[in-house]
């Protein structure tokens, strides 16, 4: 009798499919086709909002940095969509100066790196309960730390990469309000978390076992996923020996398609993970696999991280450094 235990977390366009399975056989990275709880959050959907997150929503300015790139794309439609007030002005790089982006029925003219701090500096004049979303890129996270910081103005720092241990000293040592996080999908950092906590409290779980990690992304991401490394780091500490040059990178579409089932509509924009172990005799298997299709997942988790530290800023909370997990603990998102 063969054992395999499978835990799923899929997420297409914003629905989230959950998934528990056992049966004879062992089959590596096989997608699942059937779920046994979906619970769905789309920006369509019709959302109860508390009072309290209606309160911070009404007529709350946001400035978003990058907004001519998808990522930024999506966290401004999603924040439009919210409630929130997005300005008339966001920086970005030297490429994009002088663009106009149209989101909402709104129209934001896009500022290059001229003159940015007395840009900056004047609009939080003008609204001074601003609040910055960064989602530029990986080579200008720390620049632009140091100008929020400079001016003063909370954050949140969307954008992966750069120096993170500076990025955090500026961030601290300013005494700005900020959440810095790599991943904002709420579901997944849930996920993480929950990984953390087993390798934290059961140190050595699966020693002897062996893993297998696949991970797809569009073919522009060229490096292995944060995410991934994450969750490979839990494992590690779960007693699993693995190097992280071992991880499988699915780059090509065609792969995509055919091996890992990639949406061809999603090619350009997803993020499908798959971890495999198994034990030294090759009894006992688990999978555990975490699928996202576009963009809305890190967009919504984004909003919610938004207003999160609005509150903060407006308790003056002695703490000012966040990550997603507090604005999970917080518990208060639409």
């Amino acid at each position: 009798m063969w054992a395999v235990i499978k835990v799923r977390l899929n997420i297409h366009g914003g629905a989230i499919r959950y998934s528990s399975t056992s049966k004879n056989g062992c089959n590596s990275f096989v997608r699942c086709r059937k779920s046994l709880v979906k619970m769905c959050s789309t920006p369509g959907q019709n959302i109860q909002l508390t009072e309290s997150v209606k309160s911070q929503i009404d007529a709350l300015p946001i400035m978003v940095n990058g907004c001519t790139g998808k990522m930024g794309r999506a966290v401004l439609e999603a924040s439009i969509s919210a409630g929130l007030q997005p300005v008339s002005i966001c920086l970005g790089g030297p490429e994009d100066a002088g663009k106009i982006v149209e989101a909402g029925g709104k129209e934001i003219t896009v500022h290059g790196p001229s003159d940015r701090e007395n840009i900056l500096s004047s609009v939080f004049e003008e609204h001074p309960n601003l609040i910055i979303v960064d989602y530029t890129v990986p080579a200008a996270v720390n620049d632009n730390a140091e100008l929020y910081s400079k001016v003063g103005v909370p954050f949140v720092m969307g954008t992966t990469g750069g120096d993170r241990e500076k990025l955090y000293k500026t961030a601290v040592d300013s005494k700005v309000y900020a959440v810095i996080s790599p991943q904002m999908g709420k579901q997944v950092v849930a996920f993480l978390a929950a990984m953390e906590i087993m390798a934290e409290q059961f140190p050595g779980a699966f020693s002897g076992y062996g893993l297998q990690v696949m991970e797809s992304h569009q073919a522009s991401k060229l490096d292995t996923s944060g995410t991934a490394k994450a969750v490979i780091s839990c494992f590690q500490k779960l007693g699993v020996s693995f190097d992280l040059d071992e991880v499988q990178l699915i780059r090509d579409p065609v792969q995509q398609v055919e091996m890992v089932g990639v949406p061809e509509e999603h090619l350009l924009g997803h993020a499908f993970h798959m971890y495999h172990l198994t034990s030294s005799d090759g009894t006992v298997s688990f999978e555990f696999q975490h699928n996202v299709c576009g963009r809305s997942i890190y967009a919504e988790g984004t909003v919610d991280a938004i207003l999160f530290l609005a509150k903060k800023v407006k308790l003056k909370e002695e703490k000012r450094i966040y990550d997603m997990i507090d604005v999970l603990r917080e518990g208060n998102m639409r």
